[in-house]
């Protein structure tokens, strides 16, 4: 049976088919409509179109921003907030016509950058997301981990551990409060530190900051130091064998010489051997992961 994946962004969605092998059979993209009866639309179209070209029917997984609350069964903490309230997993079972799973879009890249990618061959991943949000997913043994309340992984929203002065409170967060790690570490925030309030774009730093700019090359050494402060509770609190970034900030090259050794200052070990890893399948994994809920989910 083939195993289709959904990946749900807030700009685009993608679907990919794996067959029984576990290879990439078939994968699309498609603009992601900005209204919850839309996306329902959209999903159903493309798994019926997917299924049409590859001749047979499959299992459904897909990743999203937010979470299914373990109370009401309904979407929460989604950035992309037309998706909150909605009974997502029922309403598309029912245009599907077969059940269909759901979980956070960190999960999907853990999921995937476990079975096959840098995670490989490690006890437990926490896979990161830094980009325009910033989060995480839990995988040992192979599986998710999303906890009693379903928030294992929501990094994001914690605050900024071991805060400067010039950095309290923090930043007021689309959550509601101030300091959370992601508006100190995502991309627009990045940018925002280096070119100054209304700033979006951070990619062309690292060439800025290799070309002798200092503004830059402050801006990304705070940022790491930022990371590592971040990624050290991490380690404090759960120990994992690997982390792995991806997300558009992941593909900077100093974050992995810089935060190594910045992170070790703050663990509290008398050695840090937590390697720090590019995600190997890019932004391809949130998309193969979600093609895998239904064998690792749970």
């Amino acid at each position: 049976m083939w195993r289709i994946g959904i990946d749900l962004g807030g700009t685009k969605t993608e679907i990919a088919a794996l067959d029984p092998g576990g290879a990439v059979r078939l994968r699309r993209r498609a603009p992601t409509p900005p209204d919850y009866a839309g996306v329902i639309g959209l999903i159903g179209g493309l798994v019926e179109a997917a299924e049409a070209e590859l001749g047979g029917r499959g299992t459904v997984g897909v990743g999203i921003p937010g979470s299914l609350s373990p109370a009401t069964g309904l979407v929460r903490g989604a950035n992309s907030t037309w998706l909150n309230g909605g009974r997502l997993d029922a309403d598309l079972a029912a245009r599907l016509g077969r059940p269909v799973r759901l979980s956070n879009d960190a999960n999907c890249l853990g999921v995937s950058e476990a079975a096959d990618g840098a995670g490989m061959g490690y006890g437990t991943v926490f896979a990161v997301i830094l980009g325009t949000g910033v989060g995480a997913g839990i995988v040992t043994g192979g599986r998710i981990l999303e906890g009693r309340n379903r928030v294992a992984g929501e990094w994001g929203h914690n605050p900024l551990p071991w805060m400067e002065a010039d950095e309290y409170p923090g930043p007021l967060c689309w959550c509601g409060r101030r300091g959370c790690i992601e508006r100190f570490l995502c991309g627009p925030a990045l940018a925002e530190a280096a070119d100054g309030p209304g700033a979006r774009d951070a990619a062309g730093l690292p060439a800025r900051a290799e070309a002798g700019e200092a503004r830059a090359t402050a801006a990304l050494a705070r940022h790491a130091d930022r990371l590592a402060r971040a990624l050290a509770h991490v380690v404090n609190i759960l120990d994992p064998d690997c982390i792995v970034l991806a997300g558009g900030l992941s593909n900077m090259d100093h974050l992995y010489e810089q935060v190594p050794a910045r992170m070790a200052g703050f663990v509290f070990s008398d050695t840090v051997s937590t390697p720090i890893l590019r995600a190997r399948h890019g932004d391809s994994s949130g998309v193969l992961g979600a093609a895998r809920l239904w064998d690792v989910a749970g």
